[in-house]
């Protein structure tokens, strides 16, 4: 038993023809698809299905698994309130989930549901599924903004699940791809857009699951696209099985990606362990950075680990350049784990009496008092990367045309307002950009009158 399939599947609810009323035809190859999709999950008879929904409630740490017996739904938002779904909860597939979950320290659980009602994410599959099959029981799974390996350690829970409870279990990743692939889309166009459907196609046409690791987190988020960590737990469910890949369909008509595939699982393969994969080559990685860390981040490295395993902030050590003792400069200390910020905190201008100062202050807060993200724990701390930036003077200028992204970060001042962007950040790439983060960092509005001044910096890795 266990999983036998799973299948990615997008959610317009355009596609259901008493939303569409015509114009779900002009996505007739996705409604085909869906069709065939629902046809095999009839004929593989499941007891268990598992959803996944980047629409349901969403934690930045915290995998939301719904609770109770039941649920139900219907597409009222869209003018379809007569079309309803209901449910019944696989409960010892969740409990069981939950407490595999809480063993390992993956926070995921059934506390914290705001809405009981199916979200749109789980009522377009459930639409097609149930006009084939019905005799099943849910277990509906929502996203979180942690790192993408843990979405994949989610999804081999869900499979050790399926395995202890001796449970046939289908898997559905609902997810639509891009949607900025046109300028008349729901915002707009960018070229990642594109990039991104044809690139996770041809990964998922061909089960090649390693390589839902390559896509940086700032590239999906420029892409827009909503199903990726949905992708990634589902991957996980397969992990170290053999799977035939079917890519089914594709469209884009209204600047949306709507993608289908479906795997069937085979056997055990262990060179499919894509998890295990991707943990070992991110370690090797950190390790020959960390042997390349200069005296700047090796000294805020230092503070991080011991502030985090002890909450006691070092003294300025000893046998440091002379520089981190006599100069004085702003710093900003900045954190990345698996590819994602993790934390940033910086002065603009000195506020201690050494750089040395400086940094140990500011790394301390970059790692426990960044208002953007929960405190660092303890089990991160190997996964870390860490860089250091040393600020210089910065001197005004008149117009963006002084600026160069690459090369100068900027401070946007307006009256006690002031929005600082460092230079040289992955994902921005033009002045226009980076102006405009600096002025929304500070609350400061596109159409205001404010003062521009640049600066460079001394960047350690």
């Amino acid at each position: 038993m266990g999983i036998t399939a799973a299948y990615m599947v997008p959610h317009p609810p355009l596609i259901v023809p008493e939303i569409g009323r015509g114009e779900e035809r002009k996505i007739q190859s996705t409604i085909e698809a869906y069709r065939e999709v629902a046809g095999e999950v009839g004929t593989y008879k499941p007891e268990t299905i598992v959803l996944l929904t980047p629409h349901q409630i969403m934690y930045s740490d915290y995998f939301h698994i719904s609770p109770g017996e039941s649920a139900e739904g219907d597409f009222g938002q869209f003018g379809a309130s007569h079309v309803k779904i209901n449910v019944s909860y696989d409960r010892a597939f969740a409990d069981m989930l939950c407490e595999l979950a809480k063993s390992a320290g993956l926070p995921a659980g059934t506390l914290g549901e705001r809405e009981k009602r199916l979200d749109h994410g789980s009522l377009v599959p459930l639409y097609f599924i149930n006009q084939c099959y019905r005799s099943y029981r849910l277990v509906r799974i929502g996203l979180s903004g942690l790192p993408f390996h843990r979405h994949y350690e989610l999804g081999q829970y869900i499979q050790e699940t399926a395995d202890r409870l001796n449970r046939k279990t289908v898997v559905i990743a609902s997810g639509d791809l891009s949607h900025r692939l046109k300028e008349e889309g729901p915002y707009g166009y960018r070229a990642e857009g594109p990039d991104y459907d044809s690139r996770i196609m041809d990964v998922m046409g061909n089960g090649r699951f390693g390589e839902l690791f390559g896509f940086s987190e700032d590239f999906c988020d420029r892409a827009g696209e909503c199903g990726h960590r949905s992708f990634v737990i589902m991957a996980g469910t397969l992990d170290g099985r053999t799977v035939s890949a079917r890519r089914l369909s594709y469209e884009g008509p209204f600047g949306v990606g709507y993608g289908i595939c479906a795997f069937a699982a085979g056997d055990c393969d262990t060179d499919r362990r894509f998890g295990e994969q991707q943990q070992r080559q991110e370690r090797e990685k950190i390790q020959k950075l960390r042997e390349q860390e200069d005296t700047y981040v090796e000294l805020a490295r230092k503070t991080i680990e011991t502030f985090v395993r002890t909450g006691r902030q070092i003294e300025v050590p000893g046998g440091l350049p002379g520089e981190l003792y006599g100069q004085k400069a702003g710093v900003f200390v900045s954190i990345k784990e698996n590819g994602r910020l993790r934390g940033c905190i910086g002065t603009i201008q000195a506020t201690q009496d050494s750089i040395a100062q400086e940094l140990i202050c500011n790394a301390v807060s970059a790692a426990a008092r960044d208002p953007r993200f929960d405190p660092i724990e303890a089990w991160e701390l190997d996964d870390l990367v860490i860089s250091v930036d040393v600020l210089g003077e910065a001197e005004k200028i008149d117009s963006p045309e002084e600026l160069d992204v690459r090369r100068y970060g900027v401070i946007v001042t307006s009256g006690y307002r002031r929005g600082l962007l460092l230079p040289n950040l992955e994902g921005v790439d033009t002045v226009a950009e980076q102006v405009a983060i600096a002025k929304q960092k500070a609350g400061i509005g596109e159409e205001e009158p404010s003062q521009l001044e640049r600066f460079e910096v001394v960047r350690h890795k």
